[in-house]
């Protein structure tokens, strides 16, 4: 059976799903790390408000870092969704000219900025040990 050139330009349902597969998983990375800021942020408020109603005076003075973390976090999850998506339409257009070459930069600036993000964590939550 023999491929015709017509056949052979054509690029896969298959690659354009997996491509879209991978596009909802990084915008499901994006709202567990704008989730998880949130929380970060949220933490705090919750720990002086139960510092508060078991001794009467608040535990842990000013805001500290964790407002700063849990906001990285957040402008991190809409980074990731707006990389993910401008990867997604490159991607769509390459396969359509069955030009597809890899990048890792999105990967790579996550990774990075989760190393940052979380040495900053440890360093907040060290001195509390």
């Amino acid at each position: 059976m023999e491929i015709n050139e017509s056949e052979k330009s054509k690029s896969s349902p298959g690659d354009h799903l997996a491509n879209e597969r991978t596009f909802l998983a990084w915008i499901r990375t994006s709202i567990a790390m704008m989730g998880f800021g949130f929380v970060v942020v949220k933490f705090t408020l919750f720990i002086k408000q139960l510092s508060l109603v078991l001794t009467d005076k608040v535990v842990l003075p000013g805001k500290g870092y964790s407002s700063i973390i849990g906001v990285l976090l957040v402008a991190l999850g809409a980074l990731i969704a707006l990389f993910s998506f401008i990867r997604y339409r490159i991607t769509e257009r390459q396969l359509a000219d069955k030009k597809y070459a890899p990048s890792y930069m999105l990967t790579m600036l996550v990774t990075i900025t989760i190393v940052i993000i979380s040495v900053l964590l440890i360093i907040y939550l060290l001195p509390g040990l």
